[in-house]
């Protein structure tokens, strides 16, 4: 084990910085809803829209090909760069590094956009020291716990009345009702807020709102799981061997499993929950993992028998690489486009063309990620995190130009 510096460009893996840009793409696409503010929009407003019956179309494909998918992808990536961060740091930088993406996390979350999920990835990531020392069959074990634990807790809220969530919920409605906002003008505050200020108002209360989402939907034991799972593929170096590996079978299975479950899901999902939150809460699980995998084997296996000349690869990686930019720059964006500060163009559309517009977004970052990279090292905010996790300086111009 080492402790030189960060990773250095030979040392990386294209298809796990490829897969990290595919999956920032999903992540625009299940965002970018509620910076439009359509999430917010009542049925009846969704429906009045010109767009309103191909937008329930639309929602219905979003909650089985996107929802939780993209951001699973995310965090068993997590999890892979924690077993390869542990080949050359000892755990405590780690630590270090995650206590700097909870200072990052709580800014955007306080500051930018209330739907930040960095926090939650900083705080799991804490816990993740806790497992690397098991065995490879406890881990999974572990990791499967965890990603059912919560459809246990939603049966103990659904059948004995345990409401987990109930104290963040109440504090969520009194911050919000302490600045003025209510169920009336939700949708309409942020379009309308032609002030940080009351931007920042908003901001508040939304913190409070993602507390309770994370602990009503139990999203910790969820993305820990997730992570340990992502773990396990990083320290058997599973990337490393795809050529080596029954992809195309295992690929087939999940298809067989992803299809149905995720056809269910949304099914629940898009009536209301008709078989209750425990049925739905199984089937989000059933859903999400084989769903996340499916896109992750047929990405690996398009990615083994793609030829080295073609540039698809290559250039989701560069928007992988700069994932943290890219991250906090679609919340940027999107404020710019959505916000009474920017354009204010919040809750004027539907979800088709909000859809082409994360999709657009995603299109621009990636042309910028690869603009950028060629005359720097890291992007903007992945080279600050370096410097705060090594305390030391690294240059973030290349020496010479050129990929």
């Amino acid at each position: 084990m080492t402790t030189q510096g960060p990773t250095s460009e030979r040392q990386r893996y294209l298809i796990l910085d490829a897969l990290r840009g595919f999956a920032l793409l999903g992540i625009a696409i299940a965002n970018y809803p509620e910076f439009a503010l359509w999430t917010f929009l009542s049925d009846d407003q969704q429906m009045e829209m010109a767009t309103g019956g191909i937008d329930q179309v639309v929602h219905f494909f979003c909650y089985m090909l996107v929802d939780g998918k993209f951001y699973s992808i995310f965090s068993i990536l997590f999890g892979v760069g924690f077993a390869l961060f542990l080949e050359r740091h000892p755990v405590s930088r780690f630590l270090r590094r995650m206590v700097i993406l909870a200072v990052i996390g709580f800014c955007h979350l306080m500051f930018i956009w209330s739907g930040d999920i960095l926090m939650l990835y900083a705080v799991g990531g804490m816990l993740l020291p806790l497992f690397f020392r098991l065995s490879d069959k406890v881990l999974l074990a572990v990791a499967v716990a965890l990603t059912c634990l919560p459809v246990a807790l939603d049966a103990l809220t659904e059948f004995a009345g345990i409401d987990f969530a109930g104290p963040f919920y109440a504090l969520w409605w009194r911050q919000a009702y302490a600045h003025g906002i209510t169920e009336g003008n939700f949708a309409s505050w942020l379009r309308d807020a032609d002030t940080y200020p009351k931007m920042l108002a908003f901001l508040i209360q939304g913190a409070c709102e993602r507390m309770w989402e994370f602990v009503s939907g139990h999203r910790l034991p969820r993305v820990l799981g997730l992570f340990i799972l992502g773990y396990l593929i990083g320290k058997n170096r599973l990337y490393a061997r795809l050529s080596e590996m029954p992809m195309g079978r295992w690929l087939d299975r999940c298809i067989l499993y992803a299809v149905p479950s995720s056809l269910l899901y949304a099914w629940s999902a898009f009536g209301g929950h008709p078989w209750g939150l425990t049925v739905h809460s199984l089937l989000y699980t059933l859903s999400v993992i084989p769903t996340a995998f499916t896109y992750i084997l047929g990405f690996c296996v398009a990615y083994v028998h793609t030829p080295s000349s073609y540039r698809f690869f290559p250039t989701m990686a560069a928007t992988g690489r700069m994932a943290l930019s890219c991250y906090i720059g679609q919340s940027l964006i999107g404020i710019l486009l959505f916000y009474g500060i920017g354009f204010g163009l919040g809750t004027s559309f539907g979800l088709v063309f909000v859809v082409l517009t994360a999709v657009a977004v995603f299109v621009l970052q990636t042309y910028l990620s690869r603009l950028w990279l060629r005359h720097f090292l890291f992007g903007p905010l992945e080279w600050l995190w370096r410097l705060l996790t090594y305390g030391r300086y690294f240059p973030i111009r290349r020496k010479y130009g050129g990929q």
